[in-house]
């Protein structure tokens, strides 16, 4: 009677594995790319495209740059989703890099930046930047990480650790129409960041509309252009990083 109920409870586990793995692998389906993502992992004369082993690589083509970006998607969300901002940014006189994410979620990676900080011994300042999960895993990486990131770019996003005592500069922009509009501006969020920090809101901007995909759960339509949300998205990035005193 043993091997029958041994069996039994055999193949049930076998069923509860199978619908966990299914489970989890429906919940990281990432979310679909706009043309415009595709589009932009591609070089032009201001600015060269590299699919490098870290990450994904804009750089000015005239070289020289002393500082880069790291770039930690957002929840679910390609890296490629990122490319417009990261080429826009690029064209500027920084080094962008966005990094991809084991399951398209940013808390298996945190360390991520570490490669590529290593592959480039010619960035002497590094600034980091992201959305949503990606940028309140990016404030985890500064804070175990403190004195090699100088500045951070908040894209939809919060600290969710103290970064208030750091000589960082920091910028914190978002939609208006957010879901979490609040939550990333509100007491806590300014109070985990130093007290010069900048906070940014995009009047009729959403969560989406930080990068270039479709499908975001729960959010509001914008009420702008994508096109002028991300224009002002990347122009908060890069007085930030203009701000770090390395810009070529």
């Amino acid at each position: 009677m043993r091997r029958p109920r041994r069996r039994t409870v055999g193949i049930a586990l076998l069923v509860l594995l199978a619908v966990v793995v299914g489970g989890f692998a429906w919940y990281v389906q990432p979310q679909p790319l706009l043309p415009e993502a595709t589009a932009s992992l591609a070089s032009t004369p201001e600015v060269t495209f590299t699919a490098a082993a870290d990450g994904l690589e804009w750089a000015p083509s005239a070289g020289g740059h002393e500082t880069g970006l790291i770039v930690y998607p957002g929840g679910k969300v390609p890296p490629e989703a990122y490319g417009p901002l990261a080429q826009d940014i690029a064209g500027h006189g920084y080094l962008v890099v966005i990094t991809p994410m084991p399951f398209n979620l940013a808390v298996f990676g945190i360390g991520a930046a570490d490669g590529v900080i290593a592959a480039h011994p010619e960035v002497t300042t590094w600034a980091m930047a992201g959305h949503s999960l990606g940028g309140s895993m990016a404030a985890q990486y500064i804070s175990g990480n403190p004195s090699a990131i100088h500045g951070l770019a908040f894209w939809a996003s919060y600290a969710a650790t103290d970064l208030s005592v750091l000589d960082l500069s920091a910028v914190s922009v978002y939609g208006s129409l957010d879901p979490g509009a609040a939550r990333m501006s509100g007491p806590e969020a300014r109070a985990a960041l130093p007290p010069d920090a900048v906070f940014i809101e995009i009047p009729g901007g959403n969560h989406e509309q930080m990068g270039y995909y479709t499908g975001q759960p729960n959010d509001q339509p914008a009420t702008i252009s994508r096109e002028d949300q991300q224009a002002q998205v990347a122009a908060a990035t890069l007085t930030m990083l203009d701000g770090l005193g390395a810009a070529p």
